[in-house]
């Protein structure tokens, strides 16, 4: 869970992912999953803020049911792929679905 604080302090952030998602053409609900899995899983370090924000938004789609590829969310993000492939399948899980064996 995640404060109203955290959200404020993360507006910039929360921009981004609203930018790439523009991008990428997805929807409210996968918008909104990725906000929130993204503010509960806050990194302390900024330098990881952008991977985890990527990460979000393509578990974010994943759950919305609005897929989009890890290269395609990789580069509306600025980041790599492999930053993405790292991330995405615990943020699912400490969020309390179960990831795709895929």
């Amino acid at each position: 869970m995640y404060s109203a604080r955290d959200q404020r302090d993360n507006e910039e952030w929360l921009a981004n992912i609203d930018a790439a998602a523009d991008s990428l053409e997805l929807g409210s609900e996968a918008r909104s999953f990725a906000s929130d899995l993204f503010l509960s899983q806050l990194p302390d370090e900024d330098r990881s803020k952008n991977a985890v924000a990527a990460a979000s938004l393509y578990a974010g789609a994943l759950i919305a049911g609005d897929e989009r590829s890890q290269s395609a969310v990789a580069d509306a993000m600025d980041v790599s792929r492999l930053s993405i492939q790292q991330r995405w399948k615990d943020l699912l899980r400490d969020a309390g679905f179960r990831p795709p064996s895929w």
